[in-house]
């Protein structure tokens, strides 16, 4: 069996408080493929509260995760779980063998915080561009696709359909992704275009900094710490 007939393993984090928006996108495209296994993973298969009023179930514990993936994929989760032992160990163990890992907004810190961007470029959401250094990474600015090597990261929402169809490009071919992408009928046209600080402008984006400063401070708490126990120097500034 060829590489792009075989089945795939994807493993996608779920947990308390987790944002579908980043994961759907990616669930659905990867999801809809023939000969793929889609794993919505947490620590148990108890209903888990997605944000916002989102109820969900991991169909995969943590233990029972194939311990080979081709995808390792997390979206945006609560501060405490970029300290949570046990998903840093699930994650560090897993994406140690996965043939790509994908964080989407947010889930680039997490994976940071599991030790997997140390040494790499990556993207996140443009509220959290300057934290992504306390974990080792290299920021890149930008609401496109970010790939270095096996890293793969977006930023919110789109970004999950976007880092999927380039996963598909890769473990199915070209053709198949674009199959993909009209099968989705994906051809964003946002109604307004100010989805980025540049094309808002400054009044827009700082409005938007002010309502999401509570948001963000534990997660700077968060990454100062990580960035102690990763034994990355802390940014200055």
């Amino acid at each position: 069996m060829t590489d792009d007939q075989r089945k795939l393993d994807i493993a996608i984090l779920v947990c308390p408080g987790y944002m579908p928006v980043d994961i759907i996108g990616l669930h659905t495209a990867l999801g809809t493929l023939p000969e793929v296994n889609v794993h919505l993973v947490w620590k148990n298969l108890d209903e888990i509260p997605g944000f916002p009023q989102f109820p969900t179930r991991a169909t995969t514990t943590f233990e029972d995760c194939p311990a080979d993936l081709d995808v390792l994929c997390a979206g945006a989760t609560p501060p405490e779980i970029l300290e949570d032992a046990e998903t840093l160990a699930f994650l560090a163990d897993r994406g140690a063998r996965a043939k790509w890992i994908a964080g989407i907004c947010a889930g680039s810190l997490l994976l940071g915080a599991a030790g997997l961007l140390r040494g790499y470029r990556a993207t996140t959401n443009f509220h959290a561009y300057d934290l992504l250094p306390y974990y080792g990474a290299t920021p890149v600015p930008t609401n496109r696709v970010v790939e270095d090597r096996n890293r793969i990261t977006a930023g919110p929402a789109t970004g999950s359909f976007e880092v999927a169809l380039r996963l598909i490009q890769d473990l199915r071919g070209t053709d198949a992704a674009r199959l993909a992408e009209l099968n989705m009928e994906y051809a964003p046209k946002p109604l307004f275009g100010v989805g980025t600080p540049e094309l808002a402008g400054p009044e827009l984006a700082g409005t938007v900094d002010a309502m999401t400063a509570g948001m963000k401070a534990p997660f700077r708490k968060v990454s100062e710490r990580a960035a102690e126990r990763l034994g990355v120097p802390v940014p200055q500034g």
